[in-house]
């Protein structure tokens, strides 16, 4: 056997490997160094005592139910993806157990959960693995178009507090600099350019055809959308999935003294802007690899909140009790997830040998 021939299997395996754990390790790092940050920022006594005097625990509880409803309407919607690929319906039950245990199992490693629930689907239905991951990457693009929507909404109706960020902040500044700057869109131009140059070049090598597949299969997955039964339902599913993720952020203004402030006061359209704009900063920051947003998604909220005048260490209580007691809910839908699958992969064993 050529020993050159074995190596180059094994060399692969412990690039991958290394890969992984420097994924994990950037991941961890990443929200343990923000959360680090986090705590030598704001005083850390006066946020346990926000927790645990000024909290009004019914609101966090609405939004736990309506983070479990999110997941249930994301369910639904993929499973409309799911059915247009031509893998066969699914249980509504199925469907969520899909979502629960992928969020789940995001706070263990970001992006864990995406790919758990493409090999859970695959298997269950006995489909191919990349039919599945196509309708999972149109599902995340579909989110990233609304995403993009939701930035440009927040910018026109929250005008105001923008220029404020950009006004006050050395961050803000900078990016205002930067995107009037005709040199930027030109260097992006540039790069594109060199990029589909390249891709021409090289598209016989492995890694450009992997990449490729890659981007064809997420096409793949989106181009579904136009031409698949039940678009105008996954459509308002979408929507659905949205108003949920802005209703977890603004109950949430219900439950603090201070941020209630947000809705009574004028000039805030009953808090719905100082929600939407606390909703788009969390979001955006979900792209940071973390451990389920730990770190990014808190400080991103705490600034969206200093834009209303809202101080550091109450804005900290805010992030860490929505935070905590969102990831109580997935982790309790993660373990709901795993005691059907147990039931199910038994139910089917019993009928296999009835059968």
């Amino acid at each position: 056997m050529n020993k050159s021939a074995t190596s180059q299997p094994l060399h692969h395996d412990r690039l991958a490997l290394a890969g992984r754990i420097l994924k994990i390790v950037m991941s961890v790092g990443i929200s343990a160094g923000l959360i680090i940050w986090l705590f030598h920022k704001v005083n850390i006594h006066q946020v346990e005592s926000i927790i645990r005097q000024g909290v009004d625990y019914r609101y966090i509880i609405a939004m736990m139910l309506i983070t479990m409803l999110s997941h249930i309407i994301r369910g639904i919607r993929w499973g409309i993806q799911l059915r247009a690929a031509g893998i066969p319906r699914i249980p509504v039950v199925a469907e969520s157990v899909s979502i629960f245990g992928a969020y789940a199992l995001n706070l263990v490693f970001p992006f864990l959960g995406e790919a758990w629930r493409c090999v859970y689907i695959s298997k269950r239905e006995n489909c191919k693995l990349s039919t599945v991951v196509g309708t999972d990457l149109g599902d995340r693009a579909s989110d990233g178009i609304m995403i993009l929507l939701l930035v440009f909404l927040t910018m026109f109706v929250a005008r105001s507090s923008i220029d404020k960020f950009l006004d006050k902040y050395p961050l803000g500044e900078s990016i205002d600099r930067i995107t009037t700057d005709g040199v930027m869109w030109i260097s992006i131009a540039v790069i594109i350019a060199l990029l589909i140059v390249g891709d021409h070049l090289f598209r016989n090598t492995k890694f450009v055809q992997g990449i490729n597949l890659s981007i064809r299969r997420m096409w793949d997955g989106f181009r579904v959308l136009f031409h698949m039964k039940g678009t105008g339902m996954y459509i308002v599913l979408t929507f659905g999935i949205w108003i949920c993720y802005y209703l977890e952020a603004y109950v949430c203004f219900f439950a603090f003294p201070f941020t209630r402030e947000l809705v009574t006061g004028d000039g805030y359209w009953l808090g719905l802007v100082p929600g939407l704009v606390v909703f788009v900063f969390g979001s955006c920051s979900m792209g940071v690899p973390s451990n389920g947003g730990l770190g990014p998604w808190n400080i991103a909220v705490m600034f969206a909140l200093s834009l209303f005048g809202i101080k550091e260490s109450d804005g900290a209580a805010y992030s860490i009790v929505c935070w905590s007691f969102q990831t109580i809910m997935l982790i309790a839908c993660g373990i709901f997830s795993a005691f059907y699958i147990m039931l199910s992969n038994r139910k089917l064993k019993q009928n296999d040998i009835k059968g």
